[in-house]
């Protein structure tokens, strides 16, 4: 089973926020998903972004696979190191 940690899109319609989730790479965007580790609104000034590191580390070591936003916004965060 190939994991992906990756935005799922909450709000409205115009007035997104997203729920950063691991998911099964073949389930849909919005769909089911395994574990909620964090969220990110791009509304607000400065963005706010709310990472579980713990968690999010944790995944990472088991193999998934962050999509780029995600990867540049754990970047931000601390919880990815090179």
């Amino acid at each position: 089973m190939a994991v992906k940690i990756r935005l799922r899109r909450m709000g409205s319609k115009k007035r997104p926020f997203y729920r950063i989730v691991v998911a099964d790479s073949r389930s849909p965007r919005d769909g089911r998903f395994i574990e909620e580790i964090g969220y990110y609104n791009p509304l607000t000034e400065p963005a706010v972004v709310k990472v579980n590191v713990e968690k999010a580390q944790e995944w990472l070591k088991k193999g998934a696979q962050p999509s780029d936003t995600v990867k540049s916004l754990l970047k931000n965060a601390g919880a990815l190191q090179k």
